[in-house]
């Protein structure tokens, strides 16, 4: 699963590494411990709309937005759904009725320094943080849904809110040593079809992308364990990104075991 991440990279710097342009509008800062519900970066692909609000079916845009993580679905009666669907199975989205028009239509990409993820034993849990080893972003598969009351239309969210999950899937290499899921990774060739409003996500080219990442990719990975400060929210600075040396034997990670980088 993902449950929490980093997202430390400016919004610009970001538009610059996603090739998008920045939409944010400053609502977004650096943040080491990124939890459900709060806002968070997505990069999205849609065709431009005129004063009339006709989208140009010729053209595309993509941009980078602030979005709430965990998804309302359109239909949902109020927000609070959100905080139980910051992930989704990328095996199931498609059946799922919360989850399969968004996976359809409104796919995006949401970038990450990197993802933390706890390791159990038998009275302990040791968290990790994964990230890439050359310090460019994680793309983690996401899909967006933009929801608006319809009891209510002056309350809360007069405007609406949009939301996000990220995609897991089945662990791979040394990862499965942490947890049997993760986000699902997408290289950046894969950009652009994921991000392709007008593929279906039944089409071949967006179906094969929802299985696991490559070893390869993988193997550009590294992880660390770090301190057990990261476990609460309200902490958030570079000091969990530091890596933690008191970590019981049980739980030490043989990454020998992960996949072979040659």
């Amino acid at each position: 699963m993902c449950g929490r991440y980093a997202s430390i990279k400016a919004p610009a710097d970001l538009a610059d590494e996603f090739r998008a342009v920045d939409a944010t509008d400053g609502s977004v800062e650096a943040d080491y411990n990124v939890a459900p519900t709060k806002t968070i970066v997505a990069v999205v692909e849609r065709h431009p709309r005129d004063a009339e609000g006709t989208p140009d079916r010729d053209t595309t845009e993509r941009t980078l937005r602030a979005l709430r993580w965990g998804l309302v679905p359109s239909w949902s009666k109020d927000a609070k759904s959100g905080a139980r669907m910051i992930n989704a199975r990328s095996e199931s989205a498609a059946t799922k009725p919360s989850f399969r028009r968004a996976l359809d239509a409104r796919r995006c990409l949401i970038p990450a320094d990197g993802w933390y993820e706890w390791q159990r034993g038998p009275d302990h849990k040791q968290p990790y943080y994964t990230h890439h080893a050359d310090g460019s972003s994680l793309a983690m598969a996401g899909i967006w849904e933009y929801w608006k009351p319809k009891d209510d239309p002056d309350g809360e969210y007069p405007d609406g809110l949009v939301t996000a999950s990220v995609l897991t899937t089945s662990a791979v290499g040394v990862l499965t040593q942490v947890h049997d899921r993760m986000p699902l990774l997408l290289p950046s060739s894969a950009w652009a079809a994921w991000l392709d409003p007008d593929t279906p996500a039944a089409d071949d080219a967006v179906a094969a992308l929802l299985a696991p990442p490559s070893e390869e990719l993988v193997a550009s990975l590294e992880l660390r364990p770090v301190s057990p400060l990261v476990n609460n929210v309200r902490n958030n600075g570079p000091e969990l990104l530091a890596p933690f040396e008191d970590v019981p034997e049980p739980l030490q990670l043989d990454l020998l075991a992960g996949p072979d980088p040659a």
